[in-house]
């Protein structure tokens, strides 16, 4: 006998034993035998039963999945000598690793030639979806040192239990042992997040506040939510003796876009989702598009198929949704009665929900916007007897056209005069009689 792919010589019981544990079970199986050198010469085992012990403890409390399944041991006589035979087979939960290094390459071993070698982060994806499938959240998270702080106090704030049991039921903890990606997105150390970003007036061109949310998606909903509504001003109207307070947006239908985004999208692609708030509008644009099977029809009629089950299922139990794919209909209802409606778009690959501000008037707010920059530019000649168009532009941050329409608009208002022509054009505060 030689060494090779599937067959690992030991002269002795010794630690290192394990990666070649791992890696037969990782790779196509193979025989460990204890007892004979490296070139093939018999030594044997003196104490059978206490190798036999220690090997079967070792495997048992630092490999991880359980492989003990895959693992068989015999004893067998070669040249009147005892040699340890260690069969361990090709294991149906791959990757095995060790439990103190986690699911990375210096935790997961293969078999190359006649060595065993660490993983690589591809190798360990290929290992993870061949053994998952293609459902993204019942695959085992590559970080198994998870976390669970933040939806310890928000299961215990709904008071619904959050026990080990739970997390098997909730398939946050696997079949096997193992934290699921499921659970690594209630984890604390979920790796993915919401970017929220306010923007001034209609475009994405003036940055006024922006903020990333990282943490549990537990956590991310609620802060999210915490952050939209400080923008979810409240406006008053009066019929006659009697004072209406009307919202810029539906506090249902912020609460119901929030929650598509987070449950609904694709979390197998990296990026965040993305919130936009605007003057004008709330966007909530969520990476993935329908899922397989479904039409824009299909969900504007109330047809739900779910990405994520069994994270909807967590949402469920914690009373944040319903059973039932209603969110874009309540959405729909809560503008029924409203001159603008939500605008629903898909892409292959995402998924938009704009909300449109109840309160908005496009026109009335352009001009609150031009005289507001206006009582800017006149401030200008409080310190200065004359400015040129650059000192509108590095004051209102604005382009070159739009300081000049400005400038336009204060001359044909006679707020301003011209001095000058060309390169040495200037404005001065146009002096009343």
């Amino acid at each position: 006998m030689i060494e090779g792919k599937n067959v690992e010589f030991k002269c002795e019981y010794m630690d290192d034993i394990k990666y070649a544990v791992i890696a037969f079970a990782n790779t196509n199986g193979g025989k460990l035998y204890i007892g004979i050198n490296d070139d093939g010469t018999i030594y044997g085992v003196d104490n059978v039963d206490d190798t036999m012990l220690r090997l079967t403890n070792m495997i048992r409390d630092i490999v991880r999945p359980d492989v003990t399944m895959f693992t068989d041991y015999s004893v067998e006589k070669m040249e009147h000598k005892d040699v340890i035979v260690l069969t361990v087979q090709r294991g149906t939960a791959r990757p095995y690793y060790l439990y103190s290094k986690g699911i990375r390459p210096e935790g997961v071993y293969v078999r190359q030639g006649a060595s065993s070698v660490p993983a690589s982060k591809t190798a360990i994806l290929n290992m993870i979806r061949e053994t998952s499938g293609d459902c993204y959240e019942d695959a085992r998270s590559i970080n198994q040192q998870l976390t669970f702080e933040k939806a310890k106090e928000y299961f215990a704030k709904k008071k619904v239990e959050f026990g080990d049991a739970q997390k098997r039921t909730l398939n946050i903890i696997g079949e096997d042992g193992t934290y699921t990606n499921l659970g690594m997105l209630l984890s604390d150390q979920c790796t993915h997040t919401i970017k929220m970003a306010v923007f001034e007036g209609s475009k994405k061109s003036v940055f006024k506040d922006r903020k990333e949310l990282t943490g549990s998606l537990l956590e991310q909903l609620e802060e999210a939510y915490t952050y939209i509504d400080q923008f979810n001003h409240t406006r008053a109207e009066f019929k006659g003796l009697d004072r209406i307070d009307k919202r810029d947006y539906p506090a249902e239908a912020l609460r119901e876009a929030l929650l598509n985004a987070l449950v609904h999208r694709d979390y197998s692609v990296s990026g965040s989702t993305l919130i936009s708030i605007f003057d004008g509008r709330i966007e909530f644009v969520t990476i993935g598009g329908l899922v397989r099977g479904i039409s824009y029809d299909d969900i504007m009629l109330g047809v739900s198929a779910l990405r994520n089950k069994k994270l909807a299922n967590v949402f469920y139990r914690l009373k944040l949704i319903e059973a039932y794919g209603t969110g874009i209909m309540k959405i729909n209802e809560c503008y029924a009665d409203q001159a603008v409606k939500p605008i629903i778009e898909v892409s292959n690959n995402a998924f938009k929900i704009t909300l449109p501000n109840l309160n908005y008037n496009q026109e009335m707010h352009e001009v609150g916007i031009k005289n507001e920059r206006m009582k800017m530019v006149l401030s200008l000649f409080g310190k200065k007897d004359s400015i040129v168009r650059k000192d509108v532009d590095d004051l209102l941050g604005v382009s070159q056209s739009t300081s000049s329409i400005l400038l336009r608009e204060m001359l044909d208002n006679g707020l301003i005069v011209k001095v000058g022509s060309g390169r040495n054009l200037k404005y001065r505060l146009k002096i009343r009689s």
